[in-house]
């Protein structure tokens, strides 16, 4: 794994160096863009609009435009010397609650780990954090952008969770929303038992991506020239009238509700396999 970025955690007078982590990878399948005509590749190149020849990565610069067609051009140092305890420190403002957070403000994870120096440090940081059970809220930046983040405990870990602004959530105004008296008590009572029936302890590790493997089976089938036909069906709406019927079939179908299969009946159908 390779750093994307180092500097310190400043917590109060205390500046722990750390680099930071992606925790997250993109796990997808990978399509080529091709001419429909003749399935040649697509070529996406870097185009002067001066003389219109291709732009090699290492000879491109950025620039902000101050002016028509005038140019101020930044470099990565420049970039630092707007603010260098900005650019190389993770400050932590405050503490909070993790449970006062509304979870459409997280938005990507990282793990920090601490420089050899900083052990110590980055432990007592952690040690706090978790026997306090709260979290900090900081500020960092990344990628030429002031992000805010949580800085929260998990094992022996401390992991940055990088937040949006208020700024960047869109106001759902104007959404047409069904008002609470649209459904009954009987309705909703009957919602709270399938909820109950479905109630588990979260376990991530029960979720995999199976459109992938589904999407891979369906390549390999087109790659052999086979028929492709859907097993599948985008699922009916259910109506309003029939609600509660609905419900009441959901009911009956949670594995909670279903009657317990004997030992003698299971070894029944295991012979039978």
């Amino acid at each position: 794994m390779r750093s994307i970025w180092s500097g310190a955690i400043s917590f109060g007078l205390v500046n722990i160096p750390v680099k930071l982590y992606s925790a997250v990878g993109d796990n997808k399948l990978n399509f080529d863009m091709l001419s429909k005509k003749d399935l040649s590749p697509i070529k996406y190149v870097r185009i002067s609009s001066a003389d219109g020849k291709e732009v090699s990565y290492k000879d491109i610069v950025k620039g902000y435009e101050i002016a028509k067609d005038q140019y101020v051009v930044m470099d990565d140092k420049d970039f630092e010397k707007a603010n260098v305890k900005k650019s190389r420190s993770i400050e932590i403002i405050s503490f909070v609650l993790e449970e006062e957070i509304d979870s459409i403000f997280f938005d990507k994870p990282y793990y920090l780990e601490p420089d050899k120096t900083a052990e110590k440090p980055y432990a007592l940081l952690r040690e706090a954090l978790r026997q306090s059970k709260k979290v900090g809220i900081a500020t960092f930046v990344l990628h030429n952008r002031e992000h805010m983040a949580i800085i929260k405990p998990e094992g022996d870990l401390i992991i940055l969770n990088q937040m949006r602004y208020e700024a960047d959530i869109r106001d759902p105004k104007g959404l047409h929303l069904p008002e609470a008296e649209k459904v009954s008590k009987a309705e909703v009572e009957m919602a709270k038992k399938l909820i109950e029936q479905l109630t588990e302890k979260f376990n991530p590790s029960k979720f995999k991506d199976t459109y992938i493997e589904e999407l891979k089976n369906l390549i390999e089938a087109k790659a052999e020239g086979k028929t492709i036909e859907s097993k599948t069906s985008a699922p009916a709406p259910t109506h309003m009238k029939d609600l509660m019927e609905t419900l009441k079939a959901s009911l009956d179908k949670s594995p909670k509700n279903r009657p317990p299969v004997s030992r003698k009946k299971a070894a029944r159908k295991k012979v039978k396999k």
